[in-house]
Formats: C-alpha cells, structure tokens, sequence
C-alpha cells in the first residue's frame, strides 16, 4: 500500500472560481495566472481545464511557456518577468508567446534584433510595457513610459503594445494606496490610449477601479482569498486543493509525556495520540503551533508538538473511537488554507506553492 498523502483537485471548484472572475468584470478580458506549476495545482491541469474560458495564461518565465506549449497548450502565454538574454527573444517569437518589458536593457536586447538579417525575429511580439505606480519592485516611472512607449511603436519587431502594472497594498481594504495606483495608471493608459492591465485578484474582488481592459485573476482561481481578513467562503469562492492523509499510528500516554521533537508539548492527562503521515516535507508548515486543526474523520483536532519532516502528531481525545486508517484532511473544503496560513505565520500562497513532489495528484 501506498503512502497516504496526498492532494485532490476540485475542477469543478475551479471553474466556479472563473465564473466567480466572470460575474465581477464582465466586460473585461481574463488573462489566467498559472505561474508556479498553477500555484501547485498542476499549471497543464489548469490549462487544459481552462483554455477555451479565458483570453490568455501568464507564466513567470519562459520555461514556464515553453512547458505549456509542449503539452499542446496554444492559447496567449504572457512572461510576467519578460525575458533574460536576447538568446530568449527567437523562442519567444517561434512559440508566440508575450513578454512583458519592465527594464531598459531589455529594450536593449530588441534593439539588436534589428541589425542584422542573422538576429532579425521572424515575427514581430506582442509586449506589455510594465509601469511602476507605487510597488517599487518591477517597472519604469510613470513619467517614463510614454518615451518608451514611443520607442516601442517603431521598433518593428515589436507588435502589439498594452500597459500593465501591479497592485501593491489591494489586499488590505482600508490602504489608500491601491486608489493612489488606479489613479496614475488610468490617467496614463487613456493619455497613450493602450489595453491595460492592472487588477490583480484582489483587485478583482475588492476594487473596481482598477479592472481596466484585462484582469490578472491568481489566487482566487485557486478557491483562496486574496484579502488578509477574510477566507474563500466569504469571498463566494471554493477551494479547489484538499491536502489530505490518514493516521498510520493511534497510542495512548500517560499524563506528563512528551510529544515529539524538543519534547515541547506534554500530556495533560492520559490520553490518545494519533500519528499522520504528513510534515513539512510534504508542504505542510513546519511552524504550525500546537492547536493548529485537523481534520480527523471529518471533525477538528489539534495539533500537539513540532511538525516533523514526514509526520505530525494529533491530539485524539475529542476523537476516542480513531483507528489507523482515519481519513484527515490537512487543509481544503472545510479547513481553511487561510486559517493553517495565518497560524503558521505565513500566506496560503506559500503553503500551495510548497506542496513537493512527492505528494501524488488524485
């Protein structure tokens, strides 16, 4: 037998999710962000599940592309991150993808593609000029992209030319700098007259002045919120990952035994423990406390002593009749990732994007 661990995709939550994306900006066109292995989920699962709903994928780089091309994916695919060498600007050609351009040198690098017949692109790209509003991470000055964008429109292998930009504080409802952001990036896309690009999740759920003409839905594709205060449910979203396992060990100790490495939790009183297959080598948090929920035979128990790298260990007293074998879920429809996130100290982003290899796909 086999071990116990694993995930279970949700399809059906998925495309509910796109629908979700659908009813907020209806006008709007959906570029799919499928980057990271689709966030864990599988990005040639997504894809093929998603292709004919959406008007085009984004990936970070182009390996991540050329990926979905050879598993027969054609739909648009954007390079969040553009491109790294001038050797990559052929590929990109060839396999039609998109890039986004947020750095000079890379204006550099379609320079040289026009001097000589040898580095000459076969077919001219479409880009994303990449405006930096307030994030401070990937961009030029606002005051700097219409030069840019005019050096774009006569560059010829350069095709179509659109905007993009990316949301700095639109997870957090009361921060005022997501407006700030909408302002200067409507102003200066309707002033070059280009498709824009500027709403990232949150944006989709959170603040209609950022929709533009394409929205960028990632998280809440997955059943996850965007939003530090709030889980999918409250968002109409439905989780589409089930991280899931079973108990392989059940024992009784007595009152005043340690649990686990450190020996940092005791017993309070005699009483059963169970043994998951499941730690931080699978994904799962290591610093989930103590009193982190499990979900055993459908019902909470918590979490006693540190996660290991293949096991965690679970309080069973509310749970006195679990036997080895007991289905648990470790995070999915009725455990919030969210809630193991924020215990954790960290973001469901992480947690998705951390499941290894070694955890099998059902």
């Amino acid at each position: 037998m086999s071990r116990p661990t694993h995930i279970s995709i949700d399809t059906a939550a998925l495309r509910a999710n796109l629908e979700r994306v659908k009813s907020c900006t209806p006008k709007q066109h959906v570029m799919a962000v499928i980057k990271a292995n689709g966030y864990g989920h599988g990005a040639i699962r997504v894809a093929n599940i998603l292709e004919s709903e959406v008007d085009a994928f984004a990936v970070c780089c182009l390996e991540e592309a050329l990926h979905l091309r050879e598993a027969g994916i054609t739909q648009q695919i954007v390079l969040l991150e553009g491109f790294f060498h001038f050797d990559e600007l052929s590929v990109i050609a060839n396999q039609d993808l998109q890039v986004v351009i947020h750095t000079s040198t890379q204006l550099e690098h379609l320079i040289k593609t026009q001097k000589t017949q040898k580095t000459q692109l076969k077919k001219p790209i479409n880009v994303w000029l990449k405006v930096d509003t307030g994030m401070h991470r990937l961009g030029f000055a606002p005051n700097e992209i219409e030069p840019f964008y005019k050096f774009l429109k006569q560059c010829p292998q350069v095709a179509t030319i659109r905007l993009m930009s990316h949301l700095s504080c639109a997870d957090n409802r009361q921060d005022t700098t997501t407006e700030q952001q909408a302002r200067i990036f409507t102003a200066l896309a309707r002033h070059l007259n280009l498709e824009a690009s500027l709403a990232n999740s949150a944006g989709i759920l959170g603040w209609p002045q950022t929709y533009a003409d394409w929205v960028r839905p990632g998280i809440m594709l997955y059943g996850v919120s965007p939003f530090t205060e709030s889980v999918a449910k409250e968002e109409g979203l439905k989780p589409v990952m089930q991280l899931q396992s079973a108990l392989i060990s059940v024992k009784r100790h007595r009152k005043g035994e340690t649990i686990g490495y450190g020996a940092t939790w005791r017993c309070p009183q005699s009483m059963p423990v169970g043994v998951i297959a499941g730690g931080y080598a699978d994904g799962y948090p290591r610093h989930a406390p103590s009193g982190t929920p499990v979900l055993v035979n459908g019902k909470r128990v918590p979490l006693v002593g540190r996660v290991s790298m293949d096991m965690i260990s679970v309080d069973l007293r509310s749970q006195p009749n679990a036997r080895i074998g007991d289905p648990v879920v470790l995070w999915g429809r009725r455990l919030p990732i969210e809630e193991i996130a924020t215990l954790a100290g960290t973001i469901a982003y992480e947690l998705l994007c951390n499941v290894s290899n070694r955890v099998k796909i059902s």
